[in-house]
């Protein structure tokens, strides 16, 4: 066994028993193939399993090894640097191994899989002309394709001269998932003979041979190539017609592989770096320094809204390509992503990569393999594209990074900012992270000096900071004013509109209505699935559930006491439009919110409509909240500023203040002045008087204060559990008999909270109870951890789900089952 290769596999079985490394002996024939990294297929059991190969060992505990069956890819999707961050996530975040490897790669090499051979665009047939690379020629001649598998039936076909033909330009791989083609191929025709020759054959052709001639004749004068889809439509003729002439040797045709491009048809005006202000320029070349000595460096960057931190990221990744290496930019919303991409693309045209989910799944699969080739230098994206394979990677930029978006709620429950400082200590690389806003744990990260905080304290050209008016709803109920918007929102709203600008109007609800009451019983219509009132949407006149997405039409009289006296509550944007059309007519609205921006490319269709001034307001959730620029926006309105702070949580106060600031930061980013109007019942809240005075370090000092005498992050560490279960009593059991197992786990000074209902006690028929562990940074969790890995297997019912989430920013969704 001494002379045998081993690799330890992780193969793709998401079970407790099987979270582990199987050794496998790799055949002699695929050994020149299998890398750290790649996916193979397996025997396990009486099956074959795809897996990823983890790791070389010596030897292997097992007497007889089984053999790796085949090697899926000629280069492994993930490179040794991501198979060594899988398995320390998979250890933080207690997520089985083979579903962060899943994570990593695009979702189209999940499916079922195969792998044919065609003809290069280098492809010399006259070159193969004996053995296996004439037999195999001979086949390509007759059918233009052959399976990877049919192709080493042949004989003298081996792995080792298909790799060499493949590396030679004279075969491609095309892999296909499923029945989706994951590439994309066009067909070109050219001419394969003289004009005068073309003329000749074609006037030598029999007389009902029209279309041939005339494609001939076509391609005596046109002389060069063109697409077989742009011929046909072109000419109105059939494939067959080429079909005859291809056969002849008159038309020379070739397949080629195209990636996708998301942004096709769209150019992009190339812009050159902005001069810094002196501010901008003190980070600037603080950062150069650390990248040129290609050293690690965590450095948040505290730039209030309009303060010129986009120039700055864009001049820092100037600088990292300059050196030979790679950047991550991270943005937090699909919103955000039309705007960043311009900018990008604009300064660094081709060598941008975009990843997000609005992308089609191929589109997201050809915009990977330009990273994993190494055809592009830079990534932007959502969370994910932390995971972008770039094997010298010297910045990641993370915009916005306060954001709750950028951690998972679903295994592997990851944070990418956690994610983002070990790949950066790993490979030496700079991590910034901007934002106006920082979170409370990374401003106290900084104060004690384990970041580097970096301030932009004044927005580029000195532009002043919008007024801020805050408004008590209480008082305006008090005159009478029974409206949505306040009397100074309306009045600045008219005013905005009548001087030919554009406001932007901030509602954290989608819907029309937020519930549907009864005024007779004071019930409220609830969904049957889930422990929560069903919204009202105006457009089709439905009640839905926006956990389970159960909907209903709206009653007419009220299920529990059958009166009519059915209104509806609650303030939703839908609810917001109608209103606004109905006190300002004439006045142009553009609704961004779950409902409106649900199909592909809705975001960057309505934010290009609103830029372009199309409309007048543009009127949404807090996706439209931070990030934006737009010149002529000189009003921002907060409907109700206090949605977040009745939420039960302990980041609400951050949350509300992160918002606050944020969306105030879209008003007078440019020449023309700007106003805010904000809306509350709370106007006396410290999140909302210091957001609107624009006391940040004051904030934050409060918001530590309580956090400290709470016990909450930064000065505590957490772990949340959300047990969920079909039976309410079997659940409560549950519950107490975890906290028996877990409590004398628990570091000495821990805390164990729980179990009681989670905030919504039931969601899609399945009652929910929640848990929360603290402990202290210093303290040493790995009993803890220990206990929680086995937690699971401690029972025996099949519908208890549990789901841990370590430093969570939310409840997990539900159980992992």
């Amino acid at each position: 066994m001494n002379d045998e290769r081993i690799a330890s596999v992780i193969v793709d079985v998401a079970a407790e028993g099987t979270d582990k490394p199987f050794d496998y002996r790799i055949p002699e024939e695929l050994a020149q193939e299998v890398e750290i990294g790649s996916r193979v297929r397996v025997p396990f059991g009486p099956r074959k399993l795809m897996g990823y190969v983890v790791d070389f060992p010596e030897t292997s505990e097992s007497r007889r090894l089984k053999s790796i069956v085949d090697v899926m890819d000629l280069t492994p999707p993930l490179t040794p640097e991501l198979v060594e961050l899988a398995r320390w996530m998979a250890k933080v975040y207690l997520a089985p191994l083979i579903t962060v490897l899943h994570a990593m790669v695009p979702a189209v090499l999940k499916g079922r899989y195969r792998r044919f051979l065609r003809p290069a665009p280098g492809f010399t047939e006259g070159s193969w002309i004996a053995g296996g690379e004439a037999v195999l020629a001979q086949v390509l001649r007759e059918r233009e394709e052959i399976p990877f598998d049919e192709a080493l039936q042949l004989e003298g076909v081996s792995r080792p001269l298909l790799r060499q033909l493949v590396e030679r330009g004279e075969l491609q791989v095309e892999e296909r998932v499923g029945d989706r083609v994951t590439r994309k191929k066009r067909t070109w025709l050219s001419p394969a003979a003289s004009p005068d020759e073309l003329c000749q054959v074609a006037e030598k052709l029999p007389k009902n041979a029209v279309r041939q001639q005339e494609v001939l004749r076509f391609f005596a004068d046109w002389q060069k190539e063109l697409t077989q889809k742009d011929l046909l439509s072109r000419l109105g003729v059939s494939k067959s017609t080429v079909d005859r002439l291809v056969e002849q040797g008159l038309i020379h045709r070739e397949e080629r592989e195209e990636l996708r491009d998301p942004f096709a048809g769209r150019s992009f005006e190339k812009t050159q770096p902005l001069p810094l202000t002196p501010e901008q320029d003190k980070v600037f070349q603080n950062l150069v320094q650390v990248l040129r000595q290609r050293r690690h460096e965590t450095v948040l960057l505290q730039g209030v809204t309009g303060s010129g931190k986009t120039e700055i990221y864009l001049q820092a990744i100037t600088e990292t390509l300059a050196t030979g290496r790679q950047a991550i930019v991270l943005v937090p919303e699909i919103s955000l992503t039309p705007q960043m991409v311009k900018r990008f693309k604009g300064r660094f045209g081709g060598q941008v990569a975009v990843l997000h989910s609005g992308l089609s799944s191929g589109e997201r699969y050809d915009e990977w393999r330009k990273i994993r080739s190494g055809e592009v230098s830079v990534a932007i994206g959502a969370r994910s594209a932390i995971f972008a394979p770039f094997p010298e990677l010297g910045l990641v930029v993370i915009d916005e990074e306060h954001e709750s978006s950028y951690k998972q709620d679903e295994q592997p429950r990851y944070h990418a900012r956690e994610v983002a400082r070990w790949r950066c200590a790993r490979q030496g690389a700079v991590l910034v992270m901007g934002t106006a806003t920082p979170s409370v744990e990374s401003y106290y990260e900084a104060k004690l000096g384990r970041y580097r905080l970096e301030q932009l304290t004044e927005r580029v050209h000195g532009r002043p900071f919008p007024p801020v008016d805050v408004v008590d709803m209480r008082d305006e109920l008090r005159a009478g004013n029974r409206s949505i918007f306040s009397r100074s929102l309306k009045e600045a709203l008219t005013a905005c509109v009548e001087r030919g600008e554009q406001a932007v109007l901030f509602l954290n609800r989608r819907g029309f209505s937020t519930f549907v009451l009864c005024r007779e019983c004071g019930e409220s219509v609830q969904c049957p699935h889930c422990d929560i009132s069903l919204t009202y949407h105006r457009t089709n006149r439905t009640l839905r559930c926006h956990y389970c997405g159960y909907a209903q039409k709206v009653p007419r009289e009220c299920p529990f006491c059958s009166s009519t006296y059915i209104r509806y509550f609650g303030t939703g944007t839908q609810r917001v439009e109608e209103e606004l059309a109905r006190t300002m007519p004439g006045i142009r609205v553009i609704r961004m919110d779950v409902d409106t921006t649900g199909r592909k490319g809705a975001h960057e269709r309505l934010l290009s409509a609103f830029s372009a001034g199309k409309a007048d307001v543009l009127l949404g959730t807090q996706m439209i909240a931070k990030g934006l620029d737009f010149p002529n926006v000189t009003l921002v309105g907060v409907i109700a500023a206090d949605t977040m702070l009745n939420l039960p949580e302990f980041r609400a106060a951050e949350r509300t203040f992160h918002l606050l600031t944020q969306v105030s930061g879209r008003a007078g980013r440019h020449e023309k002045p700007g106003r805010v109007v904000v809306q509350t019942y709370a106007p006396e809240h410290y999140s909302i008087r210091m957001a609107a005075a624009n006391e940040v370090e004051s904030f934050y000092r409060q918001e530590c204060l309580m956090r400290k005498q709470l016990r909450y992050p930064p000065f505590c560490r957490l772990f949340t559990l959300l047990l969920s279960h079909p039976d309410r009593r079997a659940l409560m059991q549950a519950g107490t008999r975890a906290m028996k197992w877990l409590s004398p786990l628990l570091p000495e000074g821990g805390e164990l909270l729980g179990p009681v209902p989670a905030p919504i006690p039931r969601i899609k028929d399945r009652y929910r109870m929640q848990m929360m562990l603290k402990y202290g940074e210093p303290d040493d969790p790995s009993r803890l951890i220990q206990g929680l890995r086995g937690l699971k297997s401690a029972f025996k019912d099949p519908d208890l789900r549990i789901g841990i989430d370590r430093d969570g920013v939310s409840l997990p969704v539900d159980g992992d089952g």
